[in-house]
């Protein structure tokens, strides 16, 4: 796994640690376990499909759907964030 810079040279998490493990985690097979690691891993799933069909592909409200799309993982990903932060400075 790739060492995050963040934490290595800061000292504390960014927002996306986590997120690799959890992809190695779905490719294993243990999908509680990914979403665990990092909340937002199915919602980015959901966009990347989303933008892989949509670069052969057009949609009637293609825009606004990537709007949400980016607006509700980025939601997710800063709430988990804070979330994380809060139980592990306990």
């Amino acid at each position: 796994m790739l060492p995050c810079l963040t934490k290595k040279y800061l000292g504390f998490d960014c927002l996306g640690c986590g997120l690799q493990r959890s992809v190695a985690l779905i490719l294993h097979g243990d999908f509680i376990l990914a979403f665990k690691m990092y909340p937002a891993i199915y919602t980015i799933i959901i966009l990347a499909i989303f933008l892989l069909i949509n670069a052969f592909r057009s949609f009637k409200h293609q825009e606004s759907i990537k709007r949400w799309l980016f607006i509700i993982n980025i939601v997710i990903i800063v709430i988990s964030y804070f979330i994380k932060l809060s139980t592990t400075n306990l």
